[in-house]
C-alpha cells in the first residue's frame, strides 16, 4: 500500500520538533551542571580519594541509585506537584524539564564518577606532591584528564534524553512523542507515527556523530 502522508501536518511536525529540541537542550544543560557537581562529589568522597567521607558517599550513592531505579513514566507522575511549584505547570516544554532533569542527573552523575575513576592515580599524586590544592587538582587535573570520558557521558545522556522527551508525551509534555501518541497511536495515523519516529532516529544519529567527533578530537593520541 502506498504511503501518501496525507495525515501529516508539517507545521505541527515542525513545532513538535522545536519543542523536542528545546526540552532536550534545556534539560541537558541543567543535567550536565547538576550531574557534574554530583559526580565529582561522589568521586571525591569515595574510598581513598581526596575528600573521603564514607557516610556522605553512602547517602548520595543511595539517593542516586533510588532515582535511577524509578521508571521515567512513574517519576514524571510522582514529582508532578514539585514540577508545578517550580514551573507553574505540568504540561508542555516547561512541565517536562524538571522530571527530565530529575531522571537524567543521577544517570549522568554515575557516568561522571566512572570517568573520573579512569584517571591515572599517579597524575593525582604528582599534583599533590607539587602542593596543588584540592580545587586545583579537580579543575586542572581530574576534569581535563577525564575530558574524553565526560564528553562521551554527555553524548550518552543526550541520546537518553531524546527517548525521555518522547515518553513525556504521555502526560502532555509536547514534542514529537506527544504528536506520535495523539495522532500515530490514538488515531491510528501510521504516517504520522513513521515521520515522528524517523525524526527521532535522525536526531539520535546526529547527536551520536557529534559526540563521537568531540571525543576523538579531545582524546590523547
Amino acid at each position: 500500500m502506498e504511503m501518501t502522508f496525507e495525515n501529516v501536518r508539517w507545521e505541527e511536525i515542525w513545532e513538535a520538533s522545536k519543542d523536542t529540541l528545546a526540552m532536550m537542550a534545556w534539560s541537558l544543560l541543567f543535567t550536565v551542571i547538576l550531574g557534574l557537581i554530583l559526580g565529582v562529589i561522589l568521586f571525591l568522597t569515595s574510598r581513598r580519594q581526596l575528600l573521603e567521607q564514607r557516610a556522605v558517599y553512602i547517602v548520595l550513592s543511595f539517593i542516586v541509585n533510588v532515582l535511577r531505579s524509578v521508571p521515567f513514566i512513574i517519576l514524571m507522575i510522582t514529582i508532578m506537584p514539585l514540577t508545578k511549584i517550580i514551573t507553574g505547570t505540568t504540561l508542555g516544554v516547561e512541565g517536562s524539564i524538571p522530571p527530565l532533569v530529575a531522571a537524567a542527573t543521577p544517570f549522568f552523575a554515575r557516568l561522571v564518577e566512572t570517568s573520573l575513576r579512569e584517571v591515572d592515580r599517579g597524575v593525582i599524586e604528582a599534583a599533590q606532591a607539587m602542593g596543588a590544592s584540592k580545587w586545583d587538582i579537580v579543575s586542572r587535573v581530574l576534569l581535563p584528564e577525564a575530558r574524553p570520558g565526560l564528553l562521551a557521558a554527555v553524548t550518552i545522556t543526550a541520546v537518553t534524553l531524546v527517548s525521555y522527551t518522547a515518553m513525556s508525551g504521555v502526560i502532555g509534555g509536547g514534542g514529537l512523542g506527544d504528536l506520535a501518541l495523539r495522532y500515530g497511536y490514538q488515531r491510528f495515523q501510521t504516517d504520522v507515527m513513521l515521520v515522528t519516529v524517523a525524526l527521532l532516529i535522525v536526531l539520535v544519529q546526529l547527536l551520536q556523530m557529534a559526540g563521537d567527533l568531540l571525543v576523538r578530537r579531545y582524546s590523547r593520541k
